[in-house]
């Protein structure tokens, strides 16, 4: 099941972001929301 949702998410990214750099951009914002956290 957490495969299944991980590759949804990536397929997801990917298809949202036209450029490589857009999803290296997507990445460093999500780890940046997800180190804000703790």
């Amino acid at each position: 099941m957490k495969k299944a949702a991980l590759a949804l998410l990536l397929t997801l990214t990917l298809a949202s972001c036209g450029t490589i750099a857009g999803v290296g951009e997507d990445i460093t914002g999500a780890s940046r929301t997800v180190q804000g956290w703790f």
